[in-house]
């Protein structure tokens, strides 16, 4: 089976977010960039899937040259082959990015195409979708489960409590979220050979949109205050008030 997955490059949140001057963009000078956590899944999948069946996982991101980092960390957990649609800096939207990735799949004869059920950025949830409208192929989204069976797939995720099953027939689309699995660490053969890998360039042409940002903006985050009640044995008598305030003592 040829599986092709679609990675990202996004910040990496491990703290506080802030945006840039202008609102347009997260800062990510103390931040850095990683794969998006549903695309590292989406390769772990895919990896398994060929360790099991045979065949070979290649991974794909639009991007400037700096995301060839997170192609080779996708080399390094397994996959064989590395695409770049290389941008120019400019943001492409779904609807663009949906078209560059579909012009890759058209020249390549790709069983599945894996992605992350939405970016960890920007969230849109639309470039699943509109890949398989642009390609004309089956497609499920938000899958916790996958399995090839008589020359298709069992798609599974949970809705509202009740689990959903979908077969598809090959060629198909399928977004995965993060839990599906556990991504393994890459290992140090996997990054050697990540680091030595060839990867393949095209450079997609940017194409404008009806859509557009306004301005990017961080939520108000709730603040929580403690009161220090004593220290050591002092402190009892208020925290038998506080607990009879709260009903707790009878």
């Amino acid at each position: 089976m040829e599986i092709l997955v679609c990675i990202k490059r996004v910040p990496t949140v491990g703290g506080k977010i802030a945006v840039t001057a202008d609102g347009q963009e997260v800062d990510t000078r103390a931040s850095g960039f990683s794969i998006s956590p549903h695309e590292e899944c989406a390769v772990e999948e895919a990896v398994q899937i060929t360790e099991r069946d045979g065949g070979s996982v290649s991974v794909l991101t639009l991007g400037p040259e700096a995301a060839i980092e997170q192609l080779r960390g996708a080399l390094a957990l397994g996959a064989h082959r590395a695409v770049l649609l290389e941008t120019d800096g400019r943001e492409f939207g779904p609807i663009a990015t949906a078209a560059a990735i579909a012009a890759e799949v058209r020249v390549h004869p790709y069983d599945l195409v894996l992605l992350g059920n939405e970016a960890a950025d920007t969230g849109d949830y639309q470039v699943g979708v509109r890949l398989a409208h642009e390609l004309g192929w089956p497609v499920a989204t938000g899958i916790k489960s996958l399995s090839v069976e008589d020359g298709g797939v069992v798609a599974r995720r949970e809705y509202r409590g009740v689990e959903e099953a979908y077969s598809l027939p090959l060629p198909a689309v399928v977004t995965v979220k993060e839990g599906i699995n556990l991504p393994r660490y890459p290992s140090l053969p996997g990054r050697l050979r990540a680091k030595r890998a060839a990867v393949d360039r095209t450079s997609p042409e940017w194409a404008a949109e009806g859509l557009r940002k306004s301005a990017l903006r961080v939520p108000e985050s709730s603040k929580h205050q403690a009161e220090v009640l004593g220290e050591g044995v002092d402190a009892v008598p208020s925290l038998v008030r506080v607990l009879e305030e709260w009903g707790v003592l009878a």
